[in-house]
């Protein structure tokens, strides 16, 4: 049995790469068995069933290379820019060159596995907007998602030199203030904030500004207590915008 699913894991992803394309130097890596030791969160690992679309992400994205000057990255909560927060994406960032790799469901080593897949390859964004981690909660410890995190700034540091990384806190999610996952953010999100050099990485925590004044997320902010309705994405929007401002110029016609 255990053969067969990974003769199948094999066939997915030769099938979304292609025969002739990075599947040669991308399957050797998909069957990798985890370290007993190893951290999971901060372990690159690909998830099979969006092969196909991260591919699609690359090849747009680097047939764009040219005009991108902001990237995007991170799992569903940024993934969302091109839906709940389309309209506000295009308002602020349609004439600045910005692209979005965020993938709905990633964790931190998704993120690690796409870069390592040439996600950023020929790439010289100005800013790279990147928030993770909060699908690594119910599995991985603070100190193990901290690292992930780490690793992602560092891989793109290394990819991107020339770029500010504008690292945002993982935001608060669960209705109530009391909820278990706010306190494990907040920790998170501590740790994260060391890794501000004033110089090439800047963090940033706006998370207060989805909350109520007793700690509460509203339904009119984020319908599920995790994702950013419209509202959501413009309050988003509005707090990074002087960060981009910084560092970003609008792109001549």
């Amino acid at each position: 049995m255990k053969r067969c699913t990974c003769l199948a894991a094999l066939f997915i992803a030769a099938s979304a790469f292609g025969q002739n394309g990075p599947a040669d130097l991308t399957i050797p890596g998909l069957l990798r068995p985890l370290p007993a030791d190893a951290n999971p969160a901060a372990y690159p690992a690909p998830k099979l069933d969006w092969v196909q679309r991260v591919k699609k992400n690359n090849d747009l994205a680097h047939k764009e290379a040219g005009a991108i000057q902001i990237v995007f990255d991170g799992d569903s909560i940024t993934d969302g820019w091109q839906s709940r927060g389309r309209e506000v994406w295009a308002r602020h960032y349609g004439k600045l060159g910005a692209f979005d790799f965020g993938i709905s469901g990633d964790r931190t080593e998704h993120v690690l596995w796409r870069l390592g897949q040439g996600q950023a390859d020929g790439l010289h964004p100005k800013l790279i907007a990147l928030m993770i981690g909060t699908n690594n909660l119910g599995r991985d410890s603070v100190a193990q998602i901290a690292e992930g995190v780490t690793a992602i700034v560092k891989e793109y540091r290394t990819r991107c030199p020339d770029a500010v990384i504008l690292l945002q806190a993982i935001f608060p999610r669960g209705e109530s203030a009391t909820n278990p996952a706010r306190a494990k953010i907040k920790e998170i999100n501590a740790i994260l904030a060391r890794l501000q050099d004033g110089k090439k990485i800047v963090f940033i925590d706006f998370g207060d500004k989805f909350l109520q004044p007793d700690g509460t997320i509203s339904r009119e902010i984020m319908p599920d207590f995790l994702h950013p309705s419209a509202k959501g994405y413009e309050i988003w929007a509005d707090a990074i915008q002087p960060i981009i401002d910084t560092y970003v110029s609008p792109r001549k016609p």
